[in-house]
């Protein structure tokens, strides 16, 4: 039996500070005054202590020329991760939904049919 060790997820801070802040040897300050956001919170998102929203990974994005669903999809992965290792055993009760044969042939709803 193979044991596979999972990593912790990764922050976005973790990447931000990593990757970012200091290898290009900037601080948090003037990251956050080239953003227009308050020093604290380039600060605590580089610290692991908050996430990034919206509007600070399209301002992120815009100083680092990357996109803003770069910062995203580190924090959603990261998100996802922490939750899916801290209630594993309680996702592991849930019932998958089971669609019946009538489900299966009703027509596409119009949130589908944009799919």
């Amino acid at each position: 039996m193979e044991i596979v060790e999972t990593l912790p997820p990764m922050h976005p801070g973790e990447v931000l500070r990593e990757e970012f802040l200091e290898p290009l040897g900037l601080s948090a300050g003037r990251v956050a005054k080239a953003c227009g956001v308050p020093r604290t919170r380039i600060e605590r998102i580089a610290s692991e202590e908050i996430g990034i929203t919206g509007d600070t990974a399209a301002r992120l994005a815009r100083f680092f020329d990357t996109t803003a669903e770069f910062w995203l999809n580190l924090q959603v992965r990261y998100e996802l991760a922490t939750v899916e290792n801290a209630a594993h055993a309680e996702l592991a009760k849930i019932t998958r939904f089971e669609a019946t044969a009538a489900m299966k042939a009703r027509p596409a709803s119009s949130v589908e049919k944009k799919l």
